[in-house]
This record gives structure tokens, C-alpha cells and sequence, in this order.
């Protein structure tokens, strides 16, 4: 379906779900994600982490504006259940934004699971087939900045729990950021008794606030 900014989300039946904002999917994932999470960073190397793919808009807006910064990105992202490519053929992030990098949409799709990908001599992309709830964090590196993307705690109460969101943060390192479209007192707890010092920020149109985390231990 095509949100209010002319961009494309997806809505799942089964569970009453948007991927997106129905208000904007790239105008959400842009304030949330970009402007409140990699604007925030300061460092030349990055290493990102992302929870849910899904449509692959995270990681194209954060190429894109990668490409502007002149930073290097190691990006890992955790989905559960990919896209096929009739789908995401449909999407039209890049003829709404950034249209010169339309080649690099397809290719982060098409990139084979498990294995870590050079999208270009700066971006390096794995996308990682795996369910949250046993993914072994011991194994996996120490990250920069964390995009918590997973649906809503409504639909997806498991994701949000507070033995997962202390698995997650276990895995970012001192200094880091985090930042998630939801503000719940719940989670912004769980990630505060993780190490993080946790802040309400305004959200995107149709979203009073969402949280932005700092790893202080």
C-alpha cells in the first residue's frame, strides 16, 4: 500500500500489521532511524545492528546517507521471515528517494543470506536469516548502533521481552546508541537496567515519542 508520503509499506493480515507507518514509511524510518540514530554517531567505522530487515528501507536509507557522512559500515541485519522477490521488487523507496542509488536497493535484496556482502568499498551488509529469540549474541560482534525495528509489542509481545532486550543490548558496546519507534515504559526500563541511558524523543508525524538509548556500561 502507499503511505501518506507516496512511499510503499506492506501489511500483513495475519497479524493486523504494517511494516511501516501509515503516515510515511520513509518519513518514519528517516527520523527514527537515520536522523535520531546514524546523524547522532560520530565515529569514521561503523558497526550497525538491526532487528528486522523487513523491507530493506533501514538499510538503503542508511547506505545513502552513508555515502554522504564518507563512513564505513559494517551492517548486520536479523529477519526472520524474507521478503520474496516479487515482493520487494514492488517497492518504490528509490523513485521517491535517492534515485541514484536504485541499483543498490535490488542488490541488498538479492544479496545471499548468511554471508557478508560488499554492497561497495564502504558498506558491507549481512543479512542474517535467524529468529531473535535464539539468535546466539555470544557469537556475534560488538555494535556501534542498534536500529530495534521488530512489530510492535501488541503483536509481537515475545521480541520485546525483557530477557531478549538484555541480550541485545549485552551486545552493544560503551558509548554506543540504540533507538526504537517505541516508547513504552516497559522497554525503556529493560533497557535501562541493560546499561543504557534511556530518553523520550519526539517521533516522527503520527508518533508523539519514540526512545534513543546510550550505552554507558
Amino acid at each position: 500500500m502507499i503511505t501518506e508520503d507516496g512511499s510503499h509499506t506492506i501489511y500483513l493480515p495475519e497479524m493486523d500489521e504494517h511494516y511501516h507507518s501509515v503516515h510515511g514509511a520513509i518519513q518514519e524510518s528517516m527520523h527514527i532511524y537515520i536522523q535520531q540514530g546514524l546523524l547522532q554517531t560520530n565515529k569514521k567505522d561503523l558497526s550497525i545492528l538491526e532487528i528486522g530487515f523487513g523491507t530493506g528501507l533501514n538499510t538503503y536509507l542508511t547506505y545513502c546517507q552513508a555515502q554522504q557522512m564518507k563512513v564505513n559500515i559494517s551492517y548486520f541485519s536479523l529477519e526472520k521471515y524474507p521478503l520474496i522477490k516479487s515482493e520487494y521488487l514492488q517497492l518504490n523507496y528509490p523513485a521517491v528517494i535517492y534515485p541514484e542509488f536504485s541499483t543498490v536497493f535490488e542488490q541488498m535484496h538479492q544479496a545471499d543470506w548468511n554471508t557478508l556482502v560488499n554492497i561497495s568499498p564502504d558498506f558491507r551488509l549481512q543479512k542474517i536469516q535467524a529468529d531473535l529469540l535464539t539468535f546466539p549474541f555470544e557469537a556475534a560482534p560488538q555494535f556501534d548502533l542498534v536500529y530495534y525495528d521488530a512489530f510492535a509489542p501488541g503483536k509481537q509481545p515475545e521480541m520485546w521481552s525483557d530477557e531478549i532486550l538484555q541480550k541485545v543490548s549485552a551486545s552493544v558496546k560503551p558509548g554506543g546508541i540504540l533507538v526504537t519507534y517505541c516508547a513504552k515504559g516497559t522497554v525503556r526500563r529493560a533497557f535501562m537496567q541493560s546499561g543504557f541511558k534511556m530518553e523520550r524523543i519526539p517521533g516522527p508525524i503520527g508518533k508523539k515519542e519514540i526512545l534513543r538509548g546510550k550505552k554507558t556500561f
